[in-house]
């Protein structure tokens, strides 16, 4: 596997968006440039759930200019992650298509917690090493994170549908504060947190930290002004919130450390952190540096030292389902090996797609769990709605996709491949695999070959072996009718000479 010595990460969040690029020494990211826009597309985010054309406008320029500084990056060294506001727009798929065209690279949208994963995986490296568990708490623009680790590893991932811009729109509108609505503000952010105090409280951890933007920014103020001395604790916020109603407007504000782009978003993220504090009962509560963005980096950088948190979770899915690891094994063995003669160039195949098959041969049965009948749809299912850590979105529709097509009909499943990511290679392959290990056991299989061109496949087999497997010629001669339905012609040469055989044998 190609080792990559620079990496970047973008992260295109609800309030700002994020560039940084980092050199990779051993097994630690040194940082070599940073790039922040404050995009606010969260605040382009209609009441219907769309995108306006202006904040497009907006992030689609400060992607270029990102783009600009990652050319000639390789495709893989480049990770880029939308949050909350792309989770939620309905618009998101036709944006998404600009914003790669602008930025160069593909853009993945990432669950809530697996943002928290990778904001804790950023946090923890920039913290000093510890044994003691930590409650990391970080305000995005549209959805606020919470987690509790040790080490580097999260052990709770939460998160909650709030955030500084969407907080600072419902609630201060053009900047105007006034304590009913502060009040207002900090009721409901703390309903969105009664579901997770029980087990986010105080009792759960032993040092509190605070990421993002808002945190770093509320710190400052805080100290600056003289509210605290370096942390955050529930006084100062106290002579904070004072000052903010005091002047009635943000533009009347005037603090040491307030920047203008900050301004705009201040009075939500501090009545969500005002919530926090009560509810979790923290007395104080330490600003930290890292972010999602450098969790990415050394989530990536785990990905090319074979520490891949996606290989854990498929891991973890198969012992949660009990899955049959030597049949998966098997199929995922013979796929593989399938995949590789159907490759324009076998001796150059494509990793994402080995992958995926591989994740694929793991988990195409994890839904026998929930019942045997229509298998591969509980599969996919599971697959598709489930906190797959180290997964994006896209991925596991990808993922669900290619298992759900692994069986049975493909009228289903034809029109929305290329929309998947999935190519007909991945399918075929899978399928065959699976159909020829339906016994379940160890067997000794005939030589395979296989190619592809166009629409036509070319599968060859011993026809010793297939006349000695009469199960396996039936369950053949129905994938080349399957393959029939949606205009594919698979032909096994070997299949023909059995049916005229059969064919000459009645005659006489």
């Amino acid at each position: 596997m190609t080792v990559y010595t620079t990496l970047a990460a973008v992260d295109l969040g609800s309030n700002s968006f994020h560039c940084q690029v980092a050199r990779v020494v051993g097994d630690q990211i040194y940082p070599l440039d940073a790039l922040r826009e404050p995009v606010r597309l969260g605040e382009g985010l209609t009441a219907d759930k769309r995108l306006d054309e202006a904040v497009q406008e907006r992030a689609l320029a400060c992607l270029k200019r990102f783009g600009e500084r990652l050319r000639g990056f390789e495709r893989r060294a480049v990770r880029a992650l939308g949050t909350n506001t792309l989770r939620v727009a309905k618009d998101a798929a036709a944006f998404l298509k600009k914003a790669e065209a602008a930025l160069g690279f593909p853009i993945e949208v990432v669950a809530g917690r697996e943002e928290a994963r990778l904001i804790y995986l950023g946090v923890s490296h920039s913290l000093p090493a510890s044994r003691e568990k930590r409650l990391v708490v970080d305000i995005g623009g549209g959805s606020t994170e919470l987690i509790i680790g040790a080490g580097h590893k999260p052990q709770k991932l939460e998160s909650l549908f709030m955030g500084c811009v969407s907080y600072s729109l419902r609630f201060f509108p053009e900047g105007k504060i006034s304590k009913s609505a502060m009040k207002e503000a900090e009721l409901a952010a703390r309903n969105e947190l009664q579901p997770i105090v029980a087990g986010f409280a105080r009792g759960n951890w032993q040092h509190a930290v605070g990421s993002s933007g808002t945190v770093r920014a509320l710190a400052a103020i805080l100290q600056l002004n003289g509210f605290d001395d370096g942390d955050i604790t529930p006084a100062g916020l106290d002579r904070l919130r004072s000052r903010l109603i005091k002047a009635g407007r943000m533009e009347k504000v005037e603090l040491a450390g307030l920047k203008p782009d900050r301004a705009v978003v201040l009075p939500g993220g501090l009545a969500i952190l005002n919530a926090v504090l009560s509810e979790l009962d923290i007395k104080s509560m330490v600003p930290a540096e890292g972010a999602m963005r450098q969790g990415v980096l050394y989530d990536l950088l785990g990905r090319f030292h074979h520490r891949d948190m996606r290989d854990v979770t498929v891991a973890q899915f198969m012992q949660r389902y009990h899955v049959h690891a030597l049949q998966a094994q098997r199929v995922g063995t013979l796929a593989f090996t399938l995949l590789r003669r159907l490759a324009t160039d076998p001796d150059e195949p494509d990793e994402a797609a080995a992958r995926f098959i591989a994740w694929g041969a793991k988990l195409h049965e994890i839904g026998i769990s929930v019942a045997y009948s229509g298998y591969h749809k509980h599969s996919a299912y599971i697959i598709n709605n489930a906190d797959m850590p180290g997964f994006s979105r896209d991925e596991q529709a990808r993922l669900a996709f290619l298992v759900q097509s692994h069986r049975r009909s493909l009228n289903k499943v034809a029109d929305e491949i290329e929309a998947h990511n999935v190519d007909w290679n991945m399918v075929f392959a899978l399928r065959i695999a699976a159909l020829l290990y339906r016994r379940r056991a160890d067997m000794q299989l005939p030589s395979i070959q296989a190619r592809r061109q166009g629409r036509k496949f070319r599968l060859t087999l011993d026809p010793e072996w297939l006349a000695r497997n009469p199960l396996t010629v039936t369950a053949l001669q129905d994938e080349i009718r399957e393959w029939a339905r949606i205009d594919f012609e698979v032909k096994i040469p070997e299949l023909d000479e059995i049916e005229r055989g059969s064919e000459l044998a009645l005659a006489s």
